[in-house]
């Protein structure tokens, strides 16, 4: 991963040469793959990012449990941390927003919702630049998908603006763990799971950029200084499972 003393902007797919190319091919790679994105999911992480999911929306219990919370997901893909978000609200009714700018992904989110009672609402939209006024929301969460940003420092911007005063947001990412299980960890994420990818999508080029994404994404340190200088007074940073994923939360 990048150190301070290297800071990046972004992603960089292979092929992009700026933040607009960039984000132009993440969007063509997940409206590839949106047809067996839930089945990959699960698979390539033994179902443990169900527990992630969940875990996540444990931490923002309090917040959703106030029945008039507005609550932001982004780039929610096909939904599963939105609906994790819904399932924790229980009875309360907050309203509950996933956003996402690949229509495919969307558009199964929208079919795994069809008969649920207080579904979520889902809108096309860009992380970068929200269709939302400022101080809108009580929460703004991600799930594997801030990695994807072209430009993390404005996608940080971004979601301060739209929170509300106190507002949080919680980030959930890959990481890459130390010693032992590092080294078993990068040896499946970077031998195994492209080649299992690409055999069941039948789409080589996300599963080979999955690897290279987490290995660009910032060091913990270096994510929590950002999140500062964006403007959040608060800024943690909780690992899962050996350090696997993990969750950024701050508090603006």
């Amino acid at each position: 991963m990048p150190t301070s003393s290297n800071p990046i902007l972004g992603a960089a797919p292979e092929g992009a040469s700026d933040a607009r190319s960039a984000a132009r091919t993440v969007r063509e790679m997940f409206t590839s793959i949106a047809p067996r994105y839930d089945l990959l999911n699960h698979l390539l992480s033994f179902n443990v990012d169900r527990l992630w999911w969940r875990r996540t929306a444990r931490t923002f219990a309090d917040i959703l449990n106030q029945p008039d919370a507005r609550v932001l997901d982004l780039c929610c893909g096909t939904g599963d941390m939105t609906f994790a978000l819904r399932k924790r609200a229980g009875g309360n009714a907050p309203q509950i927003l996933g956003a996402d700018f690949s229509h495919a992904m969307l558009s199964r989110a929208r079919s795994k919702s069809l008969g649920q009672r207080n579904s979520p609402r889902w809108i096309e939209a860009d992380a970068l630049n929200l269709p939302f006024p400022d101080v809108h929301f009580n929460l703004v969460t991600f799930a594997f998908g801030f990695r994807n940003l072209a430009d993390y420092d404005a996608g940080l911007r971004e979601i301060v603006r739209v929170l509300r005063p106190d507002g949080e947001c919680g980030i959930l990412d890959f990481g890459e763990p130390r010693g032992v299980i590092g080294h078993v960890y990068r040896f499946y994420f970077k031998k195994i799971l492209p080649r299992i990818g690409t055999m069941i999508s039948g789409v080589r080029g996300p599963y080979s950029y999955l690897p290279s994404s987490v290995e660009r994404f910032p060091e913990p340190e270096e994510m929590l200084a950002r999140m500062r200088q964006a403007g959040f007074r608060e800024a943690s940073w909780t690992p899962y499972t050996f350090g696997i994923a993990g969750l950024y939360r701050g508090k603006k």
